[in-house]
């Protein structure tokens, strides 16, 4: 008993521009774009906040405060 052969098919000329279209359509999840601008901006506010760096007192930074605050609301 022989088994059945498949033939292969060469590939034509647009199947290149095909894949190249169907992965430009591609969509970015929302985070793939949130948390870099967000870390961005987080290092940026350090920076920007280091030429006034004072010794260390009892009192808490409003950046501290603004990021319990976010871990209270994610967690």
């Amino acid at each position: 008993m022989s088994a059945p052969m498949h033939t292969r098919s060469l590939p034509s000329v647009t199947a290149p521009r095909a894949r190249a279209t169907a992965g430009a359509s591609a969509r970015l999840h929302w985070w793939a774009l949130a948390l870099p601008a967000l870390a961005f901006g987080l290092l940026l506010t350090l920076l920007a906040g280091s030429g006034e760096a004072h010794a260390a007192t009892g009192e808490v930074s409003s950046l501290v405060q603004v990021a319990e605050q976010l871990l209270r609301a994610v967690g």
